[in-house]
């Protein structure tokens, strides 16, 4: 039985609304008035998709002759700056007395409830209370105010006062202060007064970041034979088999089916790799003694620049290596440490530039192009989004006993991530942070995710279900790039939906703003034309399992990368955006796709009922008129074609009335959301293994080969129908065949699909 939570909004709150934010606007001669320009020919980041914020600005660049401390006679200096309630510290210098620091700092005007500005220079105590060395003081009506693209504003040195300012003090620090906006571009390093934690002594910081993917690679590795392979038993021939391993990426090659010392594979296996490679090819060569022992017989690491890199799929050239291998036996002595000539292996290895490694799902693909970049066409387009703010975020921990949010976002699109700043204890945060992105193919999907920060420090206690220690998931949204308007700026509040183990839950709305600027319309009509990916997939493609096995590697690989960065990405955000978990087994999913193949027929259902009503004569002038065109067209032949161009042209005109004017959001009831039993929710948010009790598993087992029967049913039904069509497609003649796919086939697999609404 279907049921729906009662908690659960109405429909009408889970779909975008249009805003109207007060944006900055673009100079007609390529600047932007409030808070940006255009510094090229091509449109760049000009910070008109924004609402304009201004801060103030304070760089700490150094300090001179601090005066050191009389007992210990050094000094640790460290810069506190002070604006009402707020405070931001300075990088702390052991033993320094002409410390530089370079460090930006900007608070918020809105949060500016003082006149004066603060600069202390400290001298860091490890048991009592910090030594002041000194102050200086600006107010804040003599503060200049910077709108770039004007010059950045000099530092100065500034003599340290004393407490009451009365006197001047030894030492002195270099300052700059100005008001400016985010358009500066002092705005990404800065720390920021609304999106740091003070915490005692200790100042906890996330600022904005952008990030970029490694550059992955396919390492293909074909085994093709060894030779002079001998096991420690003389008497006994070898079976053996090879194992590869690239970082935690690990693969073995069949038993060779003979005994022999010269065995033969000719087998491929492939592999992840990123750039700069830190990983080596480590192959071994085992000998299967029994079926739970194994004899190491031979081994070899090879850094993976030695291979060739291909950008086609011309032939590679083979190479024999040698494998070491080590004495045996306690009565070798110290021969045991002595490198012996064991056997070699014949190996045709190459990393694949003109595949794109995969590392998220097909259907929400940001990025098509090859790993090789003489392979890269130029751009199409640009594409800017604005991140403005959230509202009515739901608390994900608490926080001195209430409910708490320290929201960020993430965006991807193509090898570019992007981070915002995290806007500390706030359920309805304000980013008003651009980004840029150079667009290669319209049929693209750019991902955007809003979390909450579990690693800010403190006394934070995740929410009820979210792990401990991981930043938790609030919601994301896609946008297909081919269905946005070129040169239209796009503002909608986006519902943040997520689908919980008690059902569907609205977290909170995100609002953005976004453009997507033609730069070759032509070239953009032409790729509809093109594969989606690149010909290689077509000429030599992998087989699913390996494709799904390749892809879980790359994301590994991308979440490694990525959390080394500082601020880190952390894994579970680059799993979330990259769709991690879409391979695993759900019934609601199923339902969802198996009423999408529904609707897509439901035309020709449609068609057959009326053809049906009008043999019926339920209506008997459209039985009539059905009559008339009938004889026209058998007396005038040559009309049939252009009455159904016609016919055509005209539906796609009534049709065009339909046209959604703003982009596909998520669909809650095509994704089967709302009326989803809580059993199957329970079992899409099982484990894998399942961690589930034995006759419950039974259950949806036998649930699992019920549902498999009724499709197996239908399948058959349908193959019945068509297998005239596929039969003749099969037996089509060589003239006709192509390893690329057709120009109508690449067309529609690029139009929009029912899966972007899909949760």
């Amino acid at each position: 039985m279907n049921t729906r939570a009662p908690s659960n909004p109405p429909q009408d709150d889970y779909k975008i609304k249009e805003t109207k934010p007060q944006l900055g606007e673009r100079w007609p001669h390529g600047g932007v008035r409030g808070g940006g320009w255009i510094s090229s020919d091509r449109v760049t980041s000009t910070y008109d998709l924004v609402e304009q914020m201004y801060y103030l600005y304070v760089r700490v660049v150094k300090a001179r002759d601090l005066p050191p401390n009389p007992v210990t006679g050094n000094c640790d200096p460290y810069v506190e700056v002070k604006l009402g309630n707020y405070k931001g510290k300075t990088q702390r210098f052991d033993k320094k007395t002409n410390p530089e620091w370079n460090q930006v700092f900007a608070f918020s005007k809105e949060n500016i409830q003082s006149s004066v500005l603060e600069v202390f220079v400290r001298d860091k105590e490890m048991v009592k209370r910090d030594d002041y060395l000194g102050k200086v003081v600006f107010d804040m009506n003599e503060v200049p105010t910077r709108v770039p693209p004007d010059s950045p504003l000099a530092p100065q040195w500034y003599r340290l006062e004393d407490r009451r300012g009365e006197n001047k003090l030894k030492g002195e620090v270099m300052v700059a202060v100005w008001m400016g906006t985010q358009a500066d571009e002092a705005f990404p390093e800065s720390w920021h007064s609304d999106a740091a934690l003070v915490q005692g002594e200790g100042v906890y910081s996330v600022r904005s970041k952008v990030y970029v993917s490694p550059k992955l690679w396919y390492l293909r590795v074909n085994v093709i034979e060894a030779q002079d392979v001998e096991s420690e038993d003389k008497s006994q021939l070898p079976q053996v088999f090879v194992k590869a391993q690239v970082g935690n990426q690990i693969l073995k090659t069949k038993l060779c089916p003979t005994k022999t010392k010269d065995p033969f594979w000719n087998e491929d296996l492939i592999f992840v790799a990123a750039e700069p490679f830190e990983e080596q090819l480590f192959l071994t060569i085992e000998n299967k003694l029994t079926p739970s022992k194994d004899e190491l017989v031979g081994k070899i690491n090879l850094p993976l620049t030695i291979f060739e890199r291909r950008l086609d799929h011309r032939p590679v050239h083979s190479r024999w290596f040698d494998l070491e291998k080590f004495g045996f036996g306690v009565l070798e002595g110290d021969r045991r440490k002595e490198l012996k000539f064991s056997t070699r292996i014949h190996l045709r290895a190459c990393l694949e530039g003109g595949y794109h490694v995969l590392d998220e799902s097909t259907m929400y693909i940001s990025d098509q192009r090859p790993t090789a970049r003489q392979l890269w066409k130029q751009p199409i387009g640009i594409l800017e989004v604005g991140l403005l703010s959230a509202q009515g975020l739901l608390p994900m921990k608490t926080r001195d006993g209430r409910g708490s949010t320290d929201a960020y976002c993430v965006a991807k699109y193509g090898q570019k991530w992007v981070r915002t700043r995290t806007i500390v204890d706030n359920m309805s945060p304000k980013w008003n942070e651009q980004y840029t992105w150079e667009v290669y193919d319209p049929c693209t999907v750019i991902t955007i995710g809003v979390f909450d920060n579990c690693h800010l420090g403190g006394n934070e206690k995740p929410a009820v279900g979210n792990g401990s220690g991981r930043d938790s998931r609030i919601g994301k949204v896609r946008i297909r790039l081919s269905t946005l308007e070129t040169d239209r700026i796009y503002t909608h509040s986006y519902p943040l939906l997520v689908l919980q183990p008690s059902g569907l839950k609205k977290t909170g709305e995100l609002q953005i703003a976004f453009r997507l600027t033609c730069l070759s319309l032509a070239h953009m009509v032409y790729l509809y034309s093109r594969p989606l990916l690149p010909k290689m997939h077509y000429l030599h493609p992998f087989t699913v399992s390996q494709l799904d096995s390749l892809r879980y590697q790359a994301m590994n690989i991308v979440a490694s990368r990525l959390g080394r960065a500082e601020p880190p990405l952390r894994k579970e955000v680059v799993e979330y955006m990259l769709d991690v978990d879409s391979h695993m087994w759900s019934m609601r999913r199923s339902k969802a796709n198996f009423f999408r193949i529904v609707s897509l027929f439901s035309g020709l259902i449609s068609m057959s009922k009326w053809l049906g009503e009008v043999c019926q004569w339920k209506n008997p002038i459209t039985t009539i008129l059905v009559h008339i065109l009938m004889c026209i067209l058998i007396c005038y032949p040559e009309l049939i074609l252009p009455t159904t161009f016609l016919y055509m042209f005209l539906i796609g005109l009534w049709n065009l009335r339909h046209k959604p004017r703003n982009p596909p959001h998520m669909d809650t009831k095509i994704s089967w959301a709302e009326a989803v039993h809580p059993d199957e929710l329970d079992e899409e948010f099982d484990t894998f293994p399942t961690s589930k009790p034995q006759d419950m598993v039974r259950m949806r087992y036998d649930r699992l080969r019920s549902v498999a029967g009724r499709i197996q049913t239908v399948v058959g039904d349908m193959a019945t129908q068509v297998i005239l069509l596929v039969g003749l497609f099969v037996l089509r003649h060589p003239r006709f065949r192509s390893k690329m796919p057709s120009v109508p086939s690449n067309f529609f697999k690029r139009l929009p699909a029912g899966a972007d609404t899909m949760l």
